[in-house]
């Protein structure tokens, strides 16, 4: 089985998606002067670098670019900070990601590359070798911070620009769009033309060509319609607001946002499909190009998305009769896919992925409380939002972290009386991040929590007074069973079951091996257990997830194959999936998937696959 075609290039066939437009001359105009290092202020001021994020996407920006333009070893030198590559691109993707999980829509983050800011050989004293290391470290850092894309701009030399797509190929297998800036001559300062920029793109198997910067729109739409006439590739348009003015000592551009929006009409009926903004452009500008293109646009990412037949029926289980999940659990193989709420007030993006999910094949959507420790929309509100507007049920994670025994309760009672009525019992993270001196509660830890529903299914509080009627919770808790954590985690999973778990859902688990163990040492348990499957992205994923995320563990042997794996990290990390299922289909109940930087397009197919797989398994017991 192959990956499926990236998201993002199914978006670009259904019609012109629309960027951001410039990050450093709208920090210049909000206070940073331009010596600075704009690409620093992912480490020392990142709100002003959301902001300028929020205020595009706020625009109508389909796609948003990292300010990470100038983050690499050879730039960032010149600002004592060439040892901080790692740091200045992982957090310029994290600042990004944090903007589109606000807003809440479905937009696509562009990791930005812009180039060495010193000649390359054989015009300077760096080596293609040496140029493609540097862009190679920049890159790694982008997929690790896990953008959707990379965006390689404002190349005047044709063979720098290809080491940079090189070192993108080897890194990842993300889309590449690789943009040059020309002249008003149209050629570029090296003197490549685009027939030869053209061919060189082509060759490298970019897969978006473009124009970026330049002198303005006029010129540019010239270079844009010679590429179409010599490429059949998606091509890409980010002019400059015209030429920058030395005014009163403040470098302006006097292109108006009328003016370049009108042109950017034109570059997309040439043929660009990624339009946007370079220097100068701001909101404003980016704004009007939407408008100018908004009838040649298709409606956003959601029209990609397999559509539901109608409008789903909520779902609210009778207050007397036991949840879908209940009645599936034990009898069919479950599959459960974790969705974040979003961290802004607009939950589209991720209400879009339940739909993806749920069509896919999911039983099952389950939903985070503030993960990590961080503050996002409620659990609660978003399950509601899920089961109302998507039609599938959800399990909520429940922690006691921020709620003392009287919150506990009567949020459960409202969770209860809304239809969200499974529960998955967890102590939760303590605060950390943006709230790092916030006091945590932890009244009861996550068995005291199963003890306090049980309660409830018998009809009464934690004190002994009536609720009316026995509620019906269905009762999960977490299970880790790796090998290494099991003396402190068996004498715990004792408790979770006499205190009255229905179903575990585990860690993310990467080998049979890991089964065989806690089965030999603890035997099979008498309640259903969902396998967490955390598919892996890339070999820097691997490591960060193994070396920093409590209670993830991978085997040596599956990080030697996500390094091996190198660019196809993505596929691999399906693969090992595949893998795992195929291996385990007859011994387990079911599936708990986590999507990793809400890409929940992938977990979607390997849902697709294993529901086909559960059919033919059945289908060969019943023969």
């Amino acid at each position: 089985m192959t990956s499926p075609r990236h998201p993002l290039l199914a978006r670009l066939d259904g019609g012109p998606l629309l960027c951001d437009g410039a990050m450093g001359t709208l920090l210049y105009e909000r206070g940073v002067p331009y010596d600075r290092c704009f690409d620093a202020l992912n480490l020392t001021d990142r709100e002003r670098v959301l902001n300028v994020h929020l205020d595009y996407l706020r625009a109508g920006a389909e796609m948003i670019e990292t300010n990470t333009f100038g983050a690499n070893a050879v730039k960032l030198d010149a600002h004592d900070l060439g040892n901080r590559v790692r740091d200045v691109n992982w957090h310029g993707a994290k600042i990004a990601k944090e903007a589109r999980d606000i807003i809440g829509r479905a937009i696509w983050v562009a990791g930005s590359v812009g180039p060495l800011g010193k000649p390359v050989a054989p015009f300077g004293r760096i080596s293609a070798a040496e140029a493609r290391d540097v862009f190679r470290a920049q890159i790694d850092a982008l997929v690790e911070g896990g953008v959707d894309a990379l965006v390689l701009e404002t190349f005047t030399d044709l063979d720098e620009l290809l080491e940079a797509v090189r070192a993108a190929r080897a890194s990842c297998d993300l889309p590449v769009i690789a943009q040059m800036s020309f002249t008003d001559d149209g050629r570029t300062r090296y003197g490549h033309g685009p027939a030869e920029v053209v061919a060189g793109l082509e060759q490298a198997g970019v897969d978006v060509i473009g124009a970026n910067c330049s002198v303005g729109p006029v010129p540019m739409l010239e270079v844009i319609q010679r590429m179409a006439s010599l490429t059949r590739r998606p091509l890409s348009a980010q002019p400059n607001a015209g030429f920058p003015a030395l005014v009163d000592g403040r470098y302006l551009y006097l292109s108006s946002p009328t003016h370049l929006a009108a042109y950017a009409r034109k570059m997309v009926e040439a043929g660009a499909v990624v339009i946007g903004g370079c220097c100068g452009t701001t909101p404003a500008h980016i704004s009007a190009i939407g408008q100018a293109i908004a009838d040649l646009r298709p409606a956003p990412f959601r029209a990609v998305l397999p559509e539901a037949p109608g409008r789903a029926e909520p779902i609210a289980p009778p207050v007397d009769q036991p949840t879908q999940l209940a009645e599936k659990l034990g009898r069919t193989f479950v599959i459960s896919v974790e969705v974040d709420p979003p961290k802004g007030l607009d939950a589209t993006k991720d209400l879009d992925g339940a739909r993806l999910l749920k069509e896919a094949g999911a039983d099952v959507i389950d939903v985070g409380d503030s993960p990590i420790g961080r503050i996002r929309m409620g659990a609660l509100a978003m399950c509601y939002l899920i089961q109302q507007q998507v039609g599938i049920e959800t399990i909520i994670h429940f922690t006691t972290r921020d709620r003392n025994l009287m919150g506990v309760q009567a949020d459960l009672i409202g969770a209860h009386a809304l239809g969200v009525r499974n529960i998955l019992a967890l102590t939760g993270e303590p605060p950390r991040g943006d709230y790092p001196n916030v006091t945590a509660v932890f009244d009861v830890d996550s068995v005291g929590l199963v003890r306090i529903i049980r309660r409830f299914n018998e009809g009464q509080d934690l004190a002994g007074r009536s609720i009316g009627r026995p509620a019906r919770f269905l009762i999960g808790c977490a299970l880790d069973m790796n090998p290494e954590t099991l003396d402190r985690e068996v004498p715990r999973l004792e408790r979770k079951l006499e205190a009255g778990a229905d179903f575990f859902m585990t860690q993310p688990v990467y080998e049979p091996e890991t089964l065989d163990g806690f089965e030999r040492r603890v035997g099979k348990l008498p309640v259903p257990v969902l396998l967490g499957i955390l598919p892996l992205q890339s070999f820097r994923h691997a490591e960060f997830l193994h070396n920093e995320v409590p209670g993830i563990t991978i085997p040596r042997w599956v990080r030697d194959r996500m390094q091996a794996a190198g660019a196809e990290g993505r596929e691999e990390g399906l693969r090992l999936g595949r893998e795992l299922l195929g291996a385990l289909l007859g011994r387990i109940d079911g599936a708990y998937f986590m999507p990793s930087f809400g890409r929940y397009e992938l977990v979607a197919t390997l849902v697709r696959e294993v529901r086909t797989r559960v059919a033919g398994h059945a289908a060969r017991t019943r023969g």
